[in-house]
């Protein structure tokens, strides 16, 4: 609890005090609003964020609720992380160490709101409950993980990539898992029921409860697949042994600059997880290798989320090799203290070694994350919303539609404004973005915001243009008329 609580008041210190552009201001809005979010999703993100927006309203806004959220989600994944080290290690310093590492390195996470700090949270717990299995053996348990297991995939498809982990630890712990039919149907009931109530809130708020924010059409069977097997995403994974080599060297930059000189005891420390605790070997991992794998292949923007998984299993090796190192010192005798008290000075000595390297990186962190002073989604709002006329139209791009919406929607400001961004133009039927521009110019002030190179240069040829804000039609443009309409 003190650790999480470390955890929160550390994303509280850092955390974006309002909306913001891309996925960041889409969830600001979905939540509150109980609409549906772009690919896969996020029902479970979706169902929990408008419940934590309700209890909370009393703190702020309905943007800074749901950064309160990921705040919330990185302190209990923290707090469940410090048990589960505990638990593995055999030692409560080293379940502080993996707690406070990874407090310190997740910290961006929880600033602001995040489908992956859930994700974090959710991963914590899952692997709590797969390792209380795992020690005690009740059926009851593992029925639990599964359902853990359901809702986590709801939250984030990410999930999914554990099946093989999963799969290998259940038959690790329980070899006769197989012959026990009766419980393989109810872990697999506890897995599909709770994630197929969970996702009915796509159509449901696609269809007859229609939210104020929809992506896409998952009321209907061919949109609903689209949205939950991400359907739009799949271009960008590429074959996870190409290009192996530059691959790897990012992964171990990555690797580096999140745990610095504790990045050379990450092998020992999987070593020491083989022997002391082999089938949580299995587990981790499996869990992981394809994490990585999945990573290193997907081209995403912020592609750092997803290593927040294997960063948080990380921690827990070396917690487990701090918990070795503690144990053999003791049986060999090793004296700080009087022998009656030489195992947790040892242990207190071990976990400030291990943390140091952290400790160090905590005020250059802290000046990479901190959003706390972070208004420009607000003010770039007020600006376009007090240069366009009555009635506009402004034919945006996701990262500027989204605080758009969250303004117009979530806090009822210009609903004259018609806000056409690429997916409204498919789910739609608007056509491509000229012919949006010139079904409105001849009646309403038409305005762009493109980030296609290709698309400004098109704009430019085809349209008189008044560059409000930039060189270009990359910033916020109006649309004056059709070059040569009056010849």
């Amino acid at each position: 609890m003190a650790v999480g609580l470390v955890a929160f008041i550390a994303a509280r210190l850092a955390m974006l005090p309002s909306y913001a552009f891309w996925d960041t201001g889409e969830l600001q809005a979905v939540a509150p609003l109980m609409g549906t979010g772009h690919a896969p999703g996020f029902p479970t993100y979706t169902l929990l964020g408008w419940f934590v927006s309700v209890v909370l309203q009393p703190l702020g806004e309905p943007a800074f609720r749901m950064n309160l959220f990921a705040g919330v989600c990185l302190a209990v994944a923290v707090a469940v992380v410090v048990d589960l080290a505990r638990v593995l290690s055999g030692s409560t310093a080293m379940g502080i160490v993996a707690g406070i590492g990874l407090t310190f390195t997740a910290w961006w996470i929880g600033t602001h709101a995040e489908t992956h700090a859930l994700h974090l949270a959710l991963l914590a717990i899952l692997f709590r409950v797969l390792v209380a299995w795992d020690d005690g053996r009740s059926d009851r348990t593992l029925v639990a993980a599964a359902f853990i297991y359901g809702v986590a995939i709801g939250n984030h498809s990410l999930m999914l990539l554990l099946i093989p982990a999963l799969g290998c630890f259940v038959v690790a712990v329980e070899p006769r898992i197989l012959r026990r039919p009766r419980l393989l149907a109810t872990c697999v009931a506890a897995v599909v029921i709770p994630l197929a109530l969970i996702y009915t809130e796509l159509p449901l708020r696609a269809g007859p409860f229609r939210a104020p924010l929809v992506y896409g059409t998952p009321n209907t069977l061919d949109g609903f697949l689209y949205i939950v097997l991400a359907s739009q995403f799949q271009s960008d994974l590429s074959g996870p042994l190409t290009d192996l080599g530059p691959k790897l060297a990012g992964l171990l930059q990555r690797t580096v600059a999140a745990f610095g000189p504790l990045t050379l005891l990450l092998p020992f420390a999987f070593a020491a997880v083989v022997v002391r605790r082999p089938r949580y070997a299995v587990l981790s991992g499996v869990a992981i290798l394809t994490t990585l794998l999945f990573a290193m292949s997907y081209t995403n923007g912020e592609i750092a989320r997803y290593y927040l998984g294997p960063m948080l299993i990380a921690w827990t090796w070396v917690a487990i090799l701090g918990g070795a190192i503690i144990d053999a010192l003791v049986a060999r005798g090793f004296r700080f203290a009087l022998p009656t008290e030489r195992r947790p000075v040892i242990a207190v000595g071990i976990a400030a070694l291990l943390l140091a390297p952290t400790a160090l990186a905590i005020p250059a962190r802290y000046q990479a994350v901190d959003r706390s002073q972070d208004r420009s989604a607000e003010r770039w709002v007020d600006h376009v919303f007090a240069a366009m006329p009555q009635d506009s139209v402004i034919v945006s791009w996701w990262s500027y539609s989204t605080p758009l919406w969250y303004a117009q929607l979530v806090e009822g400001r210009r609903p004259d404004i018609a806000i056409i961004d690429d997916r409204t133009r498919l789910d739609e039927n608007l056509g491509g973005i000229t012919d949006v521009i010139d079904a409105n110019l001849p009646t309403r002030p038409v305005f762009v915001i493109r980030a296609d190179p290709r698309e400004v240069q098109l704009l430019a040829d085809r349209y008189i243009l008044d560059y409000l804000d930039g060189p270009d039609a990359s910033m916020l443009t109006r649309v004056i008329g059709r070059r040569g309409a009056g010849a």
